[in-house]
Parts: C-alpha cells; structure tokens; sequence
C-alpha cells in the first residue's frame, strides 16, 4: 500500500508497474494516488497514441472540499475507468461535477483517534452520484475498528460498481 505517483517513486518504476499491468489483463487493477496531476501527466504521456486498458482503474483520494481539485486531473488523465476514494471523508466535499468519473467509493476513517463522519456529508456524494449518474459504493462508517459501524446509509447497503465489463468479472 503506497502511492505509485509519489515524487519519490521514479518513473522507470512506474513504466515497469504500468507494464506488467497492461500484460496481467486478466486482472483488474486500481491504481489510486492523491498526486493526481502527476498521474495525469504520465497518463497522458504513456497513452498519446493508443486508449487505456479497461482493466486498469485510476482513481484519486478527496477526503473533503480541499482535495476535490485533484478531480479535474482524474478527468484528464486517459483510463478505462475512472474513480474517487472520498475516504476517509473527513470534510464536506461540497458540488462536484463528476462528468468523466465511473465511481465514488465513500466511507469514514478507521482506527484510534478516528473523526466522526457526518452523515450529511455521506448523503450529499451519494446523492450527487445519483445525480449525475455515477456508481456509488458506501464503505463503511468508520470508528474504532473498520467494520464498527457498519456499511448501511439511510438503511441499506450501496454496493454500486461502475458498468464496465471489467467490473463484473
């Protein structure tokens, strides 16, 4: 678990992670960074002549209104499928437009000294999913232990996956 767009990670490296990736397409693959325009700018560069696999996901972490910037990066940069990790939510994110994004994966933080996530905060990126027509996954509430809250919202389990043929196996 690491970040494969930190500045400190060479982009040789980089080349021969995309590389396997790009062979192993039986797999899916999620790539997820908080340096988004790094991605994008690699991205760009790797896929000028040619489209992204389907089965390698990009997405970026936006824990609350001041990451949100990192979306138009993600919507810029070339992938098959596109997506958020709003987790751990720790802030409103405010509106957003999702135009180019497949999924939003949402959910609060784990372990000691966890925030408490507001559930109006969980409720407005669901809606705006729905909104706007993107897949919404609601991960989990968050607390002490990762599963002490459980997963539902407003009563039930969102287990939406973007519709991609990779996503269904």
């Amino acid at each position: 678990m690491s970040d494969l767009f930190h500045k400190e990670v060479p982009f040789p490296f980089v080349e021969s992670v995309f590389d396997t990736m790009e062979e192993a397409h039986w797999h899916v693959f999620q790539v997820l960074t908080k340096r988004s325009s790094r991605m994008r700018d690699y991205l760009q560069t790797r896929y000028a002549d040619r489209q992204p696999p389907d089965h390698i996901w990009l997405g970026v972490s936006v824990e609350d209104a001041k990451g949100a910037t990192r979306i138009n990066h993600l919507r810029e940069a070339p992938a098959g499928v596109r997506f958020l990790s709003v987790e751990p939510l720790i802030g409103p994110v405010g509106p957003v437009d999702l135009s180019g994004v497949h999924w939003v994966i949402a959910g609060g933080e784990s372990g000691p000294g966890a925030r408490i996530l507001n559930i109006d905060w969980a409720r407005d990126i669901r809606d705006q999913c729905a909104r706007q027509g993107v897949a919404f996954f609601f991960k989990q509430w968050g607390g002490i232990r990762p599963k002490s809250g459980g997963r539902e919202l407003d009563g039930r389990e969102w287990n939406q996956f973007p519709s991609n043929k990779h996503a269904l196996g």
